[in-house]
């Protein structure tokens, strides 16, 4: 499958452990095609929410691989960033031969590189891996904003067609937007919370981490809004918005593991430490912004009685 654009709702899928921290390749499995069937756009294996910094470079791989081949209609956007130049062009490399239709890349984090290296990095990837790529400006995590300059620069590369925004700041988002208007790319929420306002000023969908629990809602709320239904799109984005911030109380993908083990989708919320478990308190609110939405019809059922 090749894609320009990257449009819609885009999970990024958590991985599942068995009790001995070893992948669930099973249940990992099991997962993508129920997100498959939900009708999500893409899958975004081997980001952050898919703890990628405790994974090593093969696990990254074979978690790319069993994604890949469990479904079969949607494309998969593999997580292969790193701060480390010469790493993350071999991960994307081998995340190519694994079967990904595109990459996902985070800028590099900790050595917080100026604009110019932040540039060369992501234009190396580009030259040499012939797939769609999306750059990540999640400054919160790596410390460091790509510039509005560097991601207008970037979207000019025919291989860099998308970035994921999730630095939280509407202002720089809507400026990207604004200035790759005249090229095929796409700009993609990567903050819940934010999907709908990105939408509205003219973004393309977003890479989801409540999509894991709620893809039925997330993408009714992501559908509506692209086809310009905003009334609709709001009154599902106020449905949601207690998981959105639920999902978020503490570290992700903490909450969301969480979730999914509540949804039943995991047998146990396991992490690879350093993530530790929820406390109860916040588990107990979690799980009351879940009873809440199980009490409510999906929009569809809610526009059949209409």
């Amino acid at each position: 499958m090749t894609y320009d654009t990257f449009d819609g709702v885009f999970p990024a899928m958590t991985t599942p452990f068995h009790e001995d921290e070893s992948i669930d390749f099973e249940t990992l499995r099991e997962h993508a095609q129920y997100l498959e069937a939900a009708g999500v756009d893409g899958l975004v294996p081997m980001g952050t929410t898919g703890e990628s910094a405790t994974l090593t470079h093969d696990e990254h791989i074979e978690v790319i691989e069993a994604v890949c081949a469990a479904v079969d209609d949607v494309p998969v956007i593999a997580g292969s960033g790193s701060n480390n130049t010469r790493e993350a062009l071999e991960l994307s490399e081998r995340s190519a031969d694994a079967g990904a239709d595109g990459l996902l890349l985070i800028s590099p984090y900790y050595n917080k590189p100026e604009p110019a290296g932040m540039e060369n990095h992501f234009r190396q990837i580009a030259d040499a891996v012939d797939l769609p790529q999306i750059i990540y400006n999640v400054p919160s995590r790596t410390g460091r904003n790509i510039a509005v300059e560097s991601a207008v620069n970037l979207a000019s590369h025919d291989n860099i067609v998308g970035y994921k925004a999730a630095s939280g700041d509407m202002n720089r988002i809507t400026e990207v937007i604004e200035r790759t208007r005249e090229e095929t790319f796409s700009v993609l929420s990567g903050d819940d919370a934010m999907t709908l306002p990105v939408i509205a000023t003219g973004g393309t969908g977003c890479i989801s981490v409540s999509a894991n629990v709620e893809p039925e809602r997330t993408c009714a709320m992501v559908g509506a809004a692209l086809s310009e239904d905003m009334d609709r799109a709001r009154d599902i984005h106020h449905e949601l918005g207690p998981l959105f911030r639920a999902l978020f109380m503490v570290t992700n993908p903490i909450p969301i593991k969480e979730a999914m083990a509540i949804r039943g989708h995991y047998d146990s919320a396991r992490m690879r430490s350093p993530l530790s478990r929820m406390n109860e308190d916040d588990l107990a609110e979690l799980e009351a912004v879940l009873a809440d939405l199980d009490g409510e019809p999906m929009p569809e059922a809610r526009e059949a009685a209409e």
